[in-house]
């Protein structure tokens, strides 16, 4: 048996949360894909980058690797999971002011197809359906580099607004 290693480094979070509370949701994620704000932790754990953002639209991009095996030889549910929140999550996030905050209320994953090493490179397309004052709703989806849908989710998100009165930051 063959032991496989795995190191990487990620930056500050709280950079870019600190960014969150004077900037808009969209000008964040811009920073994050121009590289001038440092990704999530989980990006780099995962393995995954933002590729794409407009206001209510984000692509996330992976490629498969063993580790994200689970043990049966192809990529484990989480990984789509933790995709398609990412997704979802982020549509939001695009479309929401500077100080503004959110996080999943729940989540549906469908699972369709199984993603290994020769499945390639994958991309995760997170949209907002709608956005209230309260809450909002996303859906994302997982396809293969010919288009062919892999998995797919539907978030309720929870806005997290600033109380009247409260500082911001």
């Amino acid at each position: 048996m063959t032991d496989r290693e795995r190191t990487f480094a990620w930056g500050d979070p709280m950079q870019t949360a600190t960014a969150a509370r004077s900037a808009a949701g969209v000008d964040v994620l811009r920073a994050v894909v121009a590289g001038e704000l440092p990704g999530p932790p989980i990006a780099a754990t995962m393995g995954f980058d933002l590729v794409e953002v407009e206001e209510g639209r984000v692509v996330f991009a992976f490629e498969p690797a063993e580790y994200h095996y689970n043990p049966i030889g192809s990529v484990h549910g989480g990984v789509y999971a933790t995709l398609l929140d990412s997704a979802a999550g982020c549509a939001v996030h695009s479309m929401l002011p500077a100080g503004v905050g959110y996080t999943s209320l729940d989540l549906t994953v469908k699972f369709l197809r199984a993603i290994t090493l020769d499945t390639g490179r994958v991309t995760c397309e997170g949209s907002v359906t709608h956005l209230g004052s309260r809450t909002a709703l996303a859906e994302a989806k997982l396809l293969d580099a010919t288009g062919r849908l892999l998995g797919t989710a539907v978030s309720s998100i929870l806005l997290i607004r600033p109380q009247p009165g409260a500082a911001v930051g």
